[in-house]
């Protein structure tokens, strides 16, 4: 049975000073759009994204060797999906199915048997969430998680839409914000989107926060 989403503090405070909570074995990780379009080099690359694989890695070392399960959602679009610019919608052609732009990017280290969701696959939807269409709800139930802890690509589109619906559907949420970057690091509308994503009920964390180990860039 899933948790309840926090309450908003009572008082002023911003909701991001809440302590997030710690993982354990009703805990899994999420991977959001770790793919080669979103890093340099991709069709909607993420500025800078290669500097968060190390971190992004002691995380998956850090839930693999306690055994919590560890998920990654991934585009997976037909190559006429109803999004692309081709088709009059607003992105580039990316994450298309078995392109190499939709493949994991080869530095994660990610553990053998990894549950992985493929979202995007009907070419008339544009799922941004990793829940929309997607059997993610479902696998984490069967694994009766109750904390979700999220990080990935992009900040202010997939990975907020998920966490969002995460929230909605009653789990507790985990941003890992020091593992997640926006597409344009000078927008200031990027506390807005954590705001946004605090005021449905989600915690903000980062490594120190959770217990991961001190590691070398």
């Amino acid at each position: 049975m899933k948790l309840s989403k926090h309450s908003p503090p009572s008082d002023s405070s911003p909701a991001q000073t809440l302590i997030a909570p710690q993982p354990d074995q009703h805990s899994a990780l999420l991977l959001v759009d770790l793919q080669n379009d979103f890093f340099p080099g991709g069709a909607l690359a993420v500025p800078e994204a290669n500097s968060l694989i190390p971190l992004i890695n002691a995380y998956i070392k850090h839930f693999s060797r306690q055994g919590w399960p560890i998920l990654a959602t991934r585009d997976w679009h037909p190559a006429n999906h109803s999004s692309f610019v081709e088709q009059q919608g607003p992105w580039p052609v990316h994450g298309v199915q078995g392109s190499r732009g939709a493949q994991f990017h080869s530095d994660l280290v990610l553990p053998p048997g990894m549950m992985v969701i493929s979202k995007g696959t009907d070419p008339k939807k544009d799922s941004r969430s990793g829940f929309d269409g997607t059997s993610l709800a479902d696998r984490l139930e069967d694994l009766n998680v109750q904390t979700l802890y999220v990080l990935g690509l992009p900040t202010e589109h997939c990975v907020k839409h998920t966490v969002l619906d995460g929230c909605q559907r009653g789990f507790q949420v985990v941003l890992l914000t020091d593992a997640t970057k926006g597409s344009d690091p000078q927008n200031d509308g990027a506390a807005n989107v954590l705001q946004e994503m605090t005021d449905a009920g989600a915690y903000l964390a980062h490594s120190r926060d959770i217990g991961i180990p001190p590691f070398s860039h």
